[in-house]
């Protein structure tokens, strides 16, 4: 059986399924419940400092089907991060620590453009025994008129500096999680790694209507009939999350041609993971972790065992021991559509040659065709 166990920015974890920040988070039970379940790590719900301004509404969910089944394909949510106070998190926190002190509890944080919020925020959770800390500069809905969010994470200057702030208040590992809802990720990406981020989180959810209802004409989720574009997530957004990791991980890591410009930071990888073989193609396109929301939400927590056994079975079925055995292996068979077109000529070309019974290869002479072969190779036959 392979070793799922991974090292990352000096944490260890028992396999690479991370709990993503959201609702499988949100308090102390149910993270205790995750850690029951042997999830490599939990990240909390995102707390802030100032929890009083954080007002949740109902209902803040809506869900996309398949036609004519039950399979969830799409989520959407307009949920806020953690309405719950601050102190509460920071007496939690310790407990989880005491109850689990060898698992990995990442601490999600958000805080508005203000340098001395950011270090007292992660200077107290530091100070509760967190393990490291995930910076959200992602959610694409809240409170963007306090620049926070998805709102921050979509200017690349002001993300430089913000982790810088936090880089330089603490000594953990520091994860910057990007949104979707930009043209270019890597450049927000390559500017928190500039300010210090030890690591990327990608993609947090894309910003959405899911739809109208048809007999209401109002927009869902509808309340007191209104409401206001949210996160999409589940699998539905797989390819496009693949798509973003993967140009990061080139950014990061190289394609196998190039080296990347920063090889030694970690990339955890989001985005409608609900089986242990989704996990692989992120692991593939070089992630290190793979974080999971959404899909606690539908299946439950039990679901790190199943993914895990998954998992297990592709790695076994590919010889592969460990996760770094195959992480990034992937990026190599990407390529421009100019190079596409080339290897496509010179493929039709090779065909039609061994069709016509060509030898194009050392290796493809036979002795007992040898002449009809060289007949085939001369250019003109004076016969």
């Amino acid at each position: 059986m392979a070793d799922l166990s991974v090292v990352v920015d000096g944490l260890k974890m028992p396999n690479p399924f991370v709990i993503g920040s959201g609702p499988p988070g949100t308090n102390a039970n149910v993270i205790g419940k995750a850690f029951d379940e042997n999830w490599g790590a939990v990240i909390c719900k995102t707390v802030s400092l100032d929890a009083s301004k954080v007002v949740n509404v109902a209902p803040r969910y809506a869900r996309m089907r398949a036609t004519g089944t039950k399979e969830v394909i799409g989520w959407q949510n307009i949920e806020l991060i953690s309405d719950r106070d601050f102190s509460v998190w920071e007496d939690e926190f310790k407990k989880i620590k005491d109850k689990y002190p060898d698992r990995v509890l990442i601490a999600s944080v958000m805080e508005e453009c203000n340098k001395d919020a950011w270090v007292e925020l992660v200077q107290r959770c530091q100070a509760c025994g967190v393990d490291a800390f995930e910076l959200n500069f992602s959610c694409p809905h809240g409170m963007p008129e306090r620049k926070m969010g998805a709102a921050m994470g979509q200017d690349p200057e002001l993300l430089e500096e913000v982790c810088s702030w936090v880089k330089g208040a603490t000594p953990l590992p520091v994860w910057a999680k990007m949104t979707p809802n930009i043209t270019h990720i890597v450049d927000p990406a390559r500017a928190a790694l500039k300010g210090g981020a030890t690591g990327i989180a990608a993609i947090n959810t894309i910003l959405s209507v899911m739809g109208v209802n048809l007999d209401s004409l109002r927009p869902e989720p509808t309340v007191e009939g209104y409401s206001v574009p949210g996160g999409y997530s589940c699998k539905a957004v797989r390819p496009i999350a693949l798509r973003m990791v993967m140009e990061l991980a080139t950014m990061m890591y190289g394609d196998g041609t190039t080296d990347g410009e920063y090889k030694d930071r970690s990339l955890s990888a989001i985005g409608g993971v609900e089986s242990g073989e989704d996990a692989a193609q992120f692991i593939l396109l070089g992630a290190s972790t793979v974080q999971v929301c959404t899909g606690v939400m539908i299946h439950g927590y039990k679901l790190a065992g199943r993914m895990c056994d998954e998992l297990n079975a592709f790695m076994d079925k590919h010889g592969f021991a460990n996760i770094e055995d195959f992480r990034g292996h992937s990026l190599q068979y990407f390529t421009s559509h100019a190079d596409l077109v080339r290897r496509q000529i010179e493929a039709k070309a090779a065909k039609k040659a061994e069709k016509a019974g060509m030898v194009t290869k050392d290796t493809a002479w036979e002795g007992d065709k040898f002449v009809e072969q060289s007949n085939k190779l001369v250019s003109n036959d004076d016969d």
